[in-house]
């Protein structure tokens, strides 16, 4: 079953944690010193925040799958469509250890469609340096890669 995904980085965490839990009437499942993540039933959706560096606003969207088959059966639509795609497996971010995809639609907002495999104590350290060309404003947000023409696979 997918999960609807979104990511917003925010500048007062804090702040954000409070007017959040207020709307979902719910404190969050995760909290970290800069993160955190509400997972909601109803609806089904992973809402995230952080205060990572990245510029404010709408970070990335996505859905989070429950397997690797409903992972695959997303990935290998997007390649049927010949949409670009960026692929991390057994990645590190947000503490979590997932595999991921990553594509970007034609607005330039990303978007994730992964699976968890389990947690970590870092928030991340999935992207390696040489096969990302990072926006200015993305310094040291380490989900959303924007990746190079040569990196990204069809």
């Amino acid at each position: 079953m997918k999960r609807f995904h979104v990511h917003i980085a925010v500048d007062d965490l804090d702040a954000n944690i409070r007017f959040y839990s207020t709307v979902f009437g719910a404190p969050p499942s995760v909290t970290k010193a800069d993160y955190a993540k509400w997972m909601i039933e109803e609806p089904r959706i992973n809402f995230a925040i952080s205060n990572r560096g990245a510029k404010t606003g709408l970070d990335h969207l996505g859905f989070q799958v429950d397997s690797d088959a409903e992972l695959g059966e997303l990935r290998r639509g997007v390649a049927e469509a010949e949409i670009a795609a960026l692929d991390q497996p057994r990645t590190k971010c947000c503490y979590a250890r997932s595999d991921k995809y990553w594509i970007v639609d034609p607005q330039g907002i990303a978007w994730e469609t992964y699976h968890t495999l389990g947690e970590v104590e870092i928030y991340g350290t999935d992207v390696p340096k040489a096969r990302i060309e990072p926006k200015p404003h993305e310094a040291g947000a380490c989900c959303v890669p924007v990746p190079k023409a040569s990196e990204l696979a069809i």
